[in-house]
């Protein structure tokens, strides 16, 4: 047994810079991926319904009324499922800025990957880019708070489920919540590379 907890103790900085390969992955698979309508358009919901986000699109705020004659949010009647697209929801989006807002957050957010990876060689540039991360998780996580779609919703019938709401996270709100990990790896890969850095003064 003393021979294996020796062997991870030996492995620490590796697994270190593990996990800013990781987070790197993570950030250059997602950022790249908000090149796209189909990804920009799962964003919508998350930005729109941020204080933090929702001024970079021009359609927040706005109500419509859907098919049952009930007043909601605009941008709920312009989904696109993914894997399909139906123009008047495209018209709608290029309209609100979805597309270029996406483009423009899938930049920043590939630069920070890249700014955590160069972290392996460069701790100062490592430093900032898990204070990044971390920054950027938090604004993530703030989703759980202001996007009605993270938890599951009461859609009634005739056999309501009592499993709605809060604490019942929807599938984008299981995706949401995992961005903690994300704030710890932050914050170990930012905490490392300080260490390094002050090595060197």
């Amino acid at each position: 047994m003393e021979k294996i907890l020796r062997l991870f103790d030996s492995f620490q900085n590796k697994f270190i810079d593990l996990i800013r390969i990781a987070i790197f992955i993570v950030m250059a698979w997602i950022g790249g991926l908000k090149a796209f309508p189909y990804e920009a358009d799962g964003i919508v919901p998350f930005v729109i319904n941020s204080p933090f986000m929702n001024f970079f699109y021009h359609n927040t705020g706005n109500k419509a009324v859907n098919e049952q004659g009930k007043e909601v949010a605009e941008y709920t009647l312009h989904k696109n499922p993914e894997g399909k697209t139906i123009q008047k929801n495209v018209d709608w989006h290029q309209q609100n800025g979805t597309y270029i807002f996406s483009f423009g957050l899938g930049l920043v957010i590939v630069t920070i990957g890249i700014l955590v990876l160069l972290g392996i060689w460069f701790p100062k540039i490592g430093f900032w880019g898990g204070l990044l991360t971390v920054g950027m998780s938090v604004v993530t996580l703030s989703f759980l708070i202001t996007t009605p779609e993270v938890y599951v919703p009461d859609l009634g019938g005739d056999f309501p489920t009592p499993h709605y709401g809060f604490p019942y996270l929807s599938g984008a709100g299981r995706l949401v919540l995992k961005d903690i990990i994300m704030l710890a790896g932050g914050l170990i890969i930012a905490s490392e590379a300080a260490k390094r850095s002050l090595q060197k003064f």
